[in-house]
């Protein structure tokens, strides 16, 4: 029963943070024209889970993702992928940490064209490792460590610390106390925790305005022609290349090589065989 009762008031912790964090995300995507997508009903998808499906057919549900033309009814181009998590042991926020991991690299693998941004926003504890880790894959990560988790709790009178030897009868004090504040004095404990990390929430939002304010800073298109020449070693290699001249114009256009730079360093690359589709790619970016 107290593993059950833990796991309820973990889902409570979790739901603050996502209320401590919506707000922020609402008003960034009211301010650029973007449509925020998050749990709930919503006619252009089915059922009240945001789920997206990557290049190899696999489904991820997730909190947050940002949307460039979406709307009620049409799903737009995804710009943004946020997902949220709260884990209370190095045990769980360890494979927590990868599951992130493995479904937002597919996502944004899936959509390389419009590089999203990928951002984590996570609350608990989770070791330095795991943060690093996701850092040096290109993550943004906003984490709000477990003291200040029990800081926002306590300044309304709510006592959220815990650990695997707490009790049946603990954990439904704690509840007691959760249920007998108002809804109004539960929204301060996100305000809190806000207040609590001015400067690390600017820092992500930041990356973020970085991201989807970006220009397009130069395209440079490469036309390949010729033929291929394949060699299973490298002397033939090595001999096709020294006797190759380049001034020799071989068939017609092999393939176009795309590379679009933008402001913020961010680069895109796309290859294509056919002018017409290479044609609506860059269309995209109009």
């Amino acid at each position: 029963m107290a593993e059950s009762l833990a796991h309820t008031f973990g889902q409570i912790i979790g739901n603050v943070l996502e209320e401590a964090v919506e707000p922020a995300l609402r008003k960034f995507a009211g301010d650029h024209g973007l449509l925020l997508d998050k749990k709930g009903h919503r006619n252009a998808r089915k059922g009240k889970k945001v789920t997206w499906t990557d290049i190899y057919g696999n489904s991820h549900d997730l909190d947050f993702v940002l949307e460039r033309g979406g709307t009620e009814k049409t799903i737009g181009t995804p710009v943004a992928f946020i997902e949220t998590a709260w884990r209370r042991y190095t045990k769980h926020s360890r494979n927590k940490a990868q599951e992130i991991q493995g479904a937002i690299q597919a996502l944004a693998l899936t959509h390389k064209y419009s590089h999203p941004f990928i951002g984590t926003i996570l609350a608990g504890v989770f070791t330095d490792g795991a943060l690093t880790q996701l850092k040096s894959l290109g993550f943004h990560v906003l984490y709000f460590p477990y003291k200040s988790i029990l800081t926002a709790f306590k300044s309304v009178g709510v006592d959220a610390d815990f650990n695997e030897n707490t009790p049946e009868k603990e954990f439904r004090r704690k509840l007691r106390q959760w249920k007998s504040i108002s809804k109004k004095i539960k929204r301060s404990i996100a305000k809190c925790l806000i207040d609590l990390h001015k400067a690390d929430i600017q820092a992500f939002f930041d990356a973020l305005e970085k991201s989807i304010a970006r220009k397009i800073a130069k395209i440079t298109i490469i036309p390949l022609h010729g033929r291929e020449s394949e060699h299973r070693t490298v002397e033939t290699a090595i001999e096709f290349l020294t006797s190759y001249k380049a001034t020799n114009m071989e068939a017609g256009v092999y393939k176009f090589e795309i590379y679009i730079r933008y402001s913020n360093g961010d680069r895109i690359t796309a290859e294509f065989t056919d002018k017409n589709a290479a044609v609506e790619f860059l269309n995209k970016y109009m």
